[in-house]
């Protein structure tokens, strides 16, 4: 109905400095947190976001999302960079903006729930970095999980915004889960616990532009605290919902700048600008302004990220996110494991599995961990099926989840799966019912004590306490100890614009595919030559066929004052895979090999040389996909032979281990 609408039509202005509308509609600015986390892998690097930090202060912004989210993590493991530096940076630059993360309640910044103490430290430092406005949601929506975390932000006197993750058990809300009652009563939850804002997390861009005008309707109706709206562009919806949403009086809105909108983030702020105008919930913003920023993010700082964006599809938009609901950096993070496991082929059947295994674990969210808990398992279930037996291969983090170390689910896990992940369960075999990090021992004192001689204050000390495999791996390279991979060093405007040419040479048919050729094998007429060419000498093996010489090697010798001869080839050993240096499962090793049955990162080594195991022990833990695997042993003996260490990355079939018999 008309009388329902709340934009109203005012006065055309076009002007920077246009009287402020009646009731603007408040915007947050995603692109320096979201924004390269969808797109470009979290790749985003503190010294590309310096050259508009200055100018995006001046929009004139709710909030710039600046930290949080899957940043703390990357920034550490594949940039090189301090992640609590990046606030105390930027904040040099932005000083009259507020600053926004994403907290994962009780799991921080990571994917598990982490003990009270570090979570009440976690919390203070972030705030005393320059941290204002903290989003914090859990992934199962279960409240008991934002206890600790909450008191923090109250007692650092900062902004606590408590979010619903939106989620569906039908392809529009409603059913008899995720329905409007029950996003009203969490958002009630929220208002109870102090919320100074309130907001609707739709983290796969899967609500519907009219769904959207009921829900903020009926929230504006049950609670009074801001209401903000995060919807991911996926499907193409979110511009659509937006609209919607202001007609129904949301308070805040989340976007990008152009350059890091859409596909897999969020809409654009520009168009949004301008349909606005004119209106009573008028921005305000200079869209002039705005174009300025885009031209240095266009020009200076994209194309150093080109290579990371997901070209595979012609479409900006993924529809298929409304059949699935898979988010885009949960598909994202699918069909990289299958691709690196050389199954791709299998991604319709990873699909098909999706829903069912999310309706085994109760129903939940998708959304960080729970996206990657899901995901892993279907993973799981798909590749290792033996017999149509699902659940072969368990997950640490579904094990911890079927216990309730996550909190509680929407529905009642299978209690089929819950038993068979919860056999032989380090914490017990019968679930929790209470708040889960009430079963969790301190851990910060234990981590400062493990990292004293390594860490120089409190900040070092949580990023080991949250990561202790690759945050102590950074603090090495922080502080000189280990060389910095080149791997994690920053690409640079010149490195992406030779890679440009390149291809463009290539698209062109300018660049010439070399041909491999195989030595063939030498007869009885092999011949040796020492030659001399410009004052430099080399080895020459020269085959007599009877026709044209066949030149076997060519060999730089030393000066003739040291001569030297040619040495034995060494003795054939394992083939080694070229990426990890890890015996490849080709190798020629007495005793029965454990083999990687996927890509990852070795994160615990729970056996040594010349240990008893039986059948079934579990000897390493595999990190793949950011969720654990324990990897048992595939027989009865003693361990002969350990390939790896806690750090290392494998490759699928690598050899970890060695167990005779």
């Amino acid at each position: 109905m008309a009388s329902d609408i709340l934009v109203e039509s005012t006065k055309m202005d076009y002007s920077k400095d246009r009287p402020t509308a009646k009731n603007p509609v408040k915007v947050m600015d995603l692109t320096l947190r979201d924004g390269h986390q969808s797109l470009f892998a979290t790749r985003g690097r503190t010294e590309d976001m310096i050259p508009v930090a200055e100018l995006m202060d001046e929009v004139g912004f709710w909030a710039l999302e600046t930290w949080g989210g899957a940043t703390f993590d990357t920034m550490h493991r594949f940039l090189n960079e301090d992640p609590w530096e990046r606030i105390r940076t930027l904040k040099r630059y932005i000083k009259k903006t507020p600053f926004s993360m994403l907290l994962r309640a009780q799991n921080l910044v990571g994917y598990r729930n982490y003990a009270d103490d570090v979570a009440e430290a976690f919390v203070d430092r972030a705030a005393a970095n320059g941290m204002d406005i903290f989003r914090t949601f859990d992934a199962l929506n279960d409240y008991r999980n934002f206890e600790t975390v909450v008191k923090g932000i109250k007692k650092a006197g900062k902004h606590f915004q408590g979010c619903i993750c939106y989620s569906m058990t039908e392809p529009r809300m409603g059913g008899d889960v995720y329905n409007l009652d029950y996003y009203v009563t969490k958002a009630k939850e929220l208002e109870a616990m102090g919320a100074d804002s309130i907001c609707v997390k739709d983290m796969a861009g899967l609500m519907a532009p009219y769904d959207a005008f009921s829900l903020f309707k009926a929230l504006k109706e049950a609670v009074k605290a801001p209401l903000h709206l995060h919807s991911h562009f996926t499907s193409g919806m979110a511009p659509m919902t937006h609209l919607k949403a202001i007609e129904a009086g949301v308070d805040i809105v989340d976007t990008c700048m152009s350059p890091y909108a859409y596909r897999t983030s969020h809409p654009a702020v520009e168009p949004m600008v301008m349909a606005l105008l004119g209106t009573n919930r008028d921005t305000g913003f200079d869209i002039n302004l705005l174009a300025q920023i885009n031209e240095i993010l266009e020009k200076e700082i994209v194309p150093k990220y080109r290579h990371l964006l997901d070209d595979t599809r012609m479409s900006i938009i993924d529809i298929n996110v409304l059949l699935h609901q898979t988010p885009g950096g949960m598909l994202s993070n699918l069909v990289n494991q299958l691709r690196e496991m050389d199954a791709l082929d299998k991604i319709d059947q990873v699909f098909a599995e999706l829903p069912r295994v999310r309706k085994d674990l109760g129903q939940i969210p998708l959304v960080t961990p729970t996206s990657q808990i899901v995901g892993t398992q279907t993973v799981n279930n798909v590749l290792f099926d033996e017999g149509g037996e699902r659940y072969k291969m368990i997950t640490g983090q579904v094990k911890d989840l079927c216990y309730g170390l996550y909190g509680k689910t929407a529905v009642p896990i299978n209690p089929e799966v819950q038993k068979k992940a919860l056999k032989d369960y380090p914490r017990g075999e019968e679930p929790i019912t209470c708040r889960p990090a009430e079963v969790l021992e301190p851990e910060l004192a234990k981590a400062q004590e493990e990292i004293k001689d390594l860490a120089k204050d409190l900040d070092d000390e949580l990023l080991y306490a949250i990561y202790p495999v690759t945050g102590k791996r950074f603090l090495k390279w922080k502080y000189g100890l280990e060389e910095v991979p080149a791997a994690v060093k920053p690409r640079t405007l010149e490195d992406a614009n030779a890679e440009k040419e390149w291809i463009a040479k290539a698209k062109a048919g300018k660049l010439v595919e070399k041909t491999e050729k195989t030595v063939p094998e030498m007869g009885e007429n092999l011949r040796k030559f020492n030659v001399l060419v410009d004052g430099e000498y080399f080895e020459v093996e020269v085959e007599d066929t009877g026709s044209s010489p066949n030149i076997n090697y060519v060999k730089q010798l030393p000066p003739r004052s040291a001569p030297t001869s040619r040495a034995t080839p060494p003795p054939a050993k394992a083939a080694k895979h070229a990426a990890t240096g890890a015996p490849s499962a080709t190798g020629d090793e007495k005793g029965t090999p454990l083999v990687a049955p996927m890509p990852g990162m070795i994160v615990g080594v729970e056996k040594k040389v010349g240990d008893q195991v039986n059948k079934g022990d579990a000897i390493v833990v595999l990190e793949a996909m950011k969720m654990e695997n324990s990897l048992p042993s595939p027989i009865s003996g003693t361990i002969k032979k350990i390939n790896l260490n806690v750090g290392d990355q494998v490759a699928k079939n690598d050899i970890i281990c060695v167990i005779a018999s």
